[in-house]
């Protein structure tokens, strides 16, 4: 039954993957080892490597790279958006996420040096242009990000599975 589900619910279901394991790394704590973080990527991966086989199996499949992308490319682009919604939905709901980068954003400039030090007034303009576009960044950078790293995950997967025999 997993493998009759169409690229876009299977996009559905690796973004609740995802989006569960943000979840349990975020009650970690501090203390998390920011290499964990690596386990939203491997959702992500194991989310279109699953459509992409998924599709090797189907009746449909035709062997060509093409078809194998574009079944990928209806996964992983509905994970793109659904996380691009989530980021900004949780981050709008939780102020402090905002609050806490600026502060560690202040610190980073007040510490410069150099020809790159910058006046106590120029931080402070600094910091609320930071504020300011801080959920606009967030959300695009998801976007951009995830789009190139499932365009990789798909496009990569897909060379092997159109290369190997059935």
């Amino acid at each position: 039954m997993l493998l009759r589900l169409s690229p876009a619910i299977k996009g559905i279901i690796t973004t609740a993957f995802m989006i569960v394991v943000m979840f349990v790394l975020y009650n970690q704590g501090t203390d998390l080892n920011p290499r964990l973080l690596f386990l939203v990527y491997a959702v992500y991966g194991a989310g279109i490597i699953w459509t992409l086989l998924a599709y090797r199996q189907s009746p449909g499949f035709t062997g060509k790279f093409v078809d194998l992308f574009s079944q990928g490319f209806k996964c992983f682009i509905v994970v793109t958006l659904l996380i691009a919604i989530f980021y900004g939905f949780i981050n709008y709901l939780h102020p402090e996420f905002k609050e806490k980068s600026a502060e560690q954003y202040r610190v980073y400039l007040s510490k410069l040096t150099g020809e790159k030090q910058m006046l106590p007034a120029q931080i402070v303009d600094e910091v609320a242009t930071y504020k300011k576009q801080y959920i606009l960044k967030l959300v695009s950078g998801a976007i951009f990000g995830y789009l190139i790293i499932g365009a990789a995950v798909t496009s990569a997967a897909a060379v092997f599975l159109s290369k190997r025999k059935k």
